[in-house]
């Protein structure tokens, strides 16, 4: 049982920064900041939030996006202070290492996988549905039977019903071109991103400032069809709030499946061990990026309801639809190719941080380290887990529908904010003395609002993400339990230091 639980001191987590297989320190707040905005600018804005208004909240998203980045504004304060103590690659992995001990880094970590790769499936998803609207307004298709995944979830009964193609080959192409970029540098890929970001900020600001001129406030009206509820556990054992299709409705709901969309800051954290001055510049690119991108999700919101009935809302590609519904189509192809860069950077982002996750698991030798640790000799990238990364996402994407991977990805990322909040409350315990760059204000205050806020959203969730959750959760304690608890650095360590 100590094993399970043994915590690495903040002395051990630094001096891993040193030596060969050092990434190198060659980002800026302006460069994390731009990959916080590049991470939380995407999918959610263009593609999750009309889904979410049509079948679950309404115009009442306004307020479930209010919901979800109060509880991440408490998540993100928690992490900016782990950030800053212990400024290397992992993200939450890394952190309930410190605190919680080896079982449940391992948790955080296995679940910090799932929560990557299906977010960068759905992004790649969303992409794939931009592109094929823009290529659609220049009178180009591509055969139908590469154009969607094999099978989707249908709303209404939630079950799944075969589209009879084979493959998303788009969402399959764009996840295998970014591939190949992260292995070239991560120099490379924030100059990319920040391009990326430029382009779709710009359309973003585009879409709030004239589509203002065409909102008609009525309708708003009713602003919450699917109530103000939404909370359930396993199906129906607790409700509040209405169920359809096994799913809750209702702004709680919409709220918890919003999540998804500020998930960026989390992708800051694992840029830690890159950053030229850590301490300073990681607990910026994490406040900054959420802060602005909250106030533009809202805006987006408010606008895209007001453009267009919540009912009449198309899922595929809901913003540059809109333009088309209210009689303004040269407006779509530009909200297309902002949509697409605003994808494109969003993905690129997440590919980015999970290989530096599955190279700190390495490190600790919980996954092979000849594999998840490799350092490219001249790129000075995880080259080997970025190309096991991107060939997972590519599979995912081009054959796992887009509602099926939102709904599974919320639960992984609000479980890890979770461990962050209650980690920060353990280590000002343990570690009171500990250098602390950037403090968490108002603990323990902070971290508790911030634990409870994301269990509530847990609970807004379908109860077939729970399931998901714990089947994944269990082949990751078979993995733990076969081959990280015997190849355990620290558990070498202490076994030398006790003979």
């Amino acid at each position: 049982m100590k094993r399970l639980f043994a915590t690495k001191s903040l002395d051990l987590l630094l001096e891993e920064m040193a030596g060969e297989h050092r990434l190198h320190r060659v980002l800026g707040p302006v460069s994390l900041t731009a990959m916080g905005i590049g991470t939380i600018i995407g999918a959610g804005i263009f593609v999750v939030i009309g889904a979410v208004a049509h079948d679950t909240t309404g115009p009442a998203i306004i307020v479930s996006l209010m919901v979800s980045g109060v509880a991440c504004v408490f998540a993100a304060l928690c992490y900016a202070e782990f950030a800053s103590m212990a400024p290397v690659a992992g993200s939450a992995y890394t952190y309930a290492y410190a605190t919680l001990g080896e079982l449940f880094a391992w948790i955080i970590g296995w679940d910090l996988i799932l929560e990557y790769t299906v977010a960068a499936s759905s992004v790649a998803l969303g992409w794939s549905h931009y592109f094929q609207n823009l290529i659609g307004m220049l009178g180009v298709s591509i055969p139908e039977c590469i154009a969607r995944a094999p099978f989707d979830n249908d709303p209404l009964t939630g079950h799944l019903v075969l589209t009879g193609t084979f493959i998303d080959l788009p969402a399959f192409l764009v996840s295998a071109l970014l591939t190949i970029i992260l292995v070239l540098g991560i120099k490379e890929s924030a100059r990319f991103n920040a391009v990326m970001v430029v382009i779709k900020l710009s359309v973003v600001l585009f879409v709030i400032v004239v589509g203002a001129f065409y909102v008609i406030p009525e309708n708003w009206h009713p602003f919450a069809p699917f109530g103000w509820k939404g909370l359930s556990f396993f199906g129906g054992s607790l409700t509040w709030g209405e169920i359809s299709a096994g799913k809750p409705l209702g702004m709680l709901a919409g709220a918890g499946i919003m999540f998804f969309a500020y998930i960026g800051f989390d992708c800051v954290s694992t840029q830690a061990e890159e950053a030229r001055n850590p301490q300073r510049d990681v607990p910026i690119g994490i406040i900054a990026s959420l802060m602005i991108c909250t106030v533009l999700y809202i805006a987006v919101a408010a606008v895209l309801t007001g453009m267009v009935p919540a009912k009449d809302i198309q899922i595929d590609a809901p913003i540059s639809a809109a333009f088309g519904q209210v009689g303004i189509p040269w407006a779509q192809s530009i909200i297309g190719i902002g949509a697409m860069a605003g994808l494109t950077s969003v993905l690129l982002t997440l590919m980015l941080g999970q290989p530096r996750i599955l190279l700190a698991m390495a490190r600790d030798g919980l996954l092979p380290k000849s594999v998840f640790a490799a350092i490219h000799p001249r790129f000075r990238t995880p080259w080997k887990s970025s190309i096991i990364t991107g060939a997972a996402v590519a599979t995912l994407s081009s054959l796992i529908p887009l509602r099926v991977l939102l709904e599974l990805v919320n639960i992984g990322t609000l479980l890890a904010f979770v461990m962050v909040c209650l980690a920060v409350l353990i280590m000002r315990r343990t570690n009171p003395n500990a250098t602390r760059p950037f403090r968490c204000p108002f603990v323990p205050l902070t971290p508790i609002l911030g634990t409870v806020l994301c269990l509530v959203l847990m609970l807004a969730l379908p109860p077939a993400n729970w399931w998901r959750l714990l089947l994944w959760l269990l082949v990751g304690f078979y993995i733990y339990y076969r081959y990280g608890r015997h190849h355990s650095v620290l558990a070498k360590e202490r076994a030398k230091e006790k003979d």
